[in-house]
């Protein structure tokens, strides 16, 4: 009985980190890309289709991490767990948290080559932690990679190898739409790549 109130306040400690986790992800997300080098890979889609259409980054963060649910839950059928239906809270709040970012860094208008590669690097930083107390919670995967998760053993590769290959393919796809709709490459650069090897 009385090991009750120590659960629960674990509970709610992991569930703060991975909130806050998140909310780290969303800055780490804004701060890259505002160093106008490009966004990291799993904003990429979203931030290109911003420029499209007038809707926010985090909106379409929002939708992205619904279809990599429903992508998830297409691969395993019978086997996708009840539990991993609470993906569905990441995004919203994810999306929330990138356009917050996005706010809260509209100041960040880096002129020189260097000030941007130090704003990139410095949202690479916030990035990386904001997954890392993500992880370490073990409340809830975020979207993008429970689906890597899933391709990864279904597949029975590793991890880390179905990561890259997951985020060099939503840079091709962000890509493909920004040169097919908008006639050129914006959003994906340089930055973008070293996001990807970085975080």
């Amino acid at each position: 009985m009385g090991d009750h109130p120590l659960k629960n306040n674990k509970i709610i400690k992991d569930i703060a980190m991975f909130v806050f986790g998140l909310f780290a992800m969303g800055l780490g997300v804004a701060l890259v890309t505002k160093s106008q080098l490009g966004t990291s890979p799993i904003t990429s889609v979203p931030y290109v289709l911003s420029m499209i259409f007038p809707l926010s980054i985090g909106l379409f963060v929002l939708l992205i991490c619904a279809f990599f649910l429903l992508v998830q839950i297409m691969i395993l059928k019978k086997d996708f767990q009840k539990k991993q239906y609470l993906q569905l809270l990441v995004g919203p709040l994810f999306g929330l948290f990138t356009d917050l970012g996005m706010y809260i860094f509209s100041f960040v208008t880096p002129t020189s080559y260097m000030a941007k590669i130090t704003a990139l690097l410095l949202g690479c930083i916030v990035l990386a932690y904001g997954i890392y107390l993500q992880i370490s919670a073990k409340v809830i995967v975020n979207p993008g990679e429970g689906l890597v998760i899933v391709i990864a053993q279904k597949i029975g590769k590793e991890f880390g190898i179905v990561k890259i290959v997951f985020d060099f393919t939503l840079i091709f796809i962000a890509l493909a739409i920004s040169l097919y709709s908008l006639g050129s490459v914006q959003g994906v650069r340089e930055g973008t790549i070293i996001s990807a090897f970085l975080v």
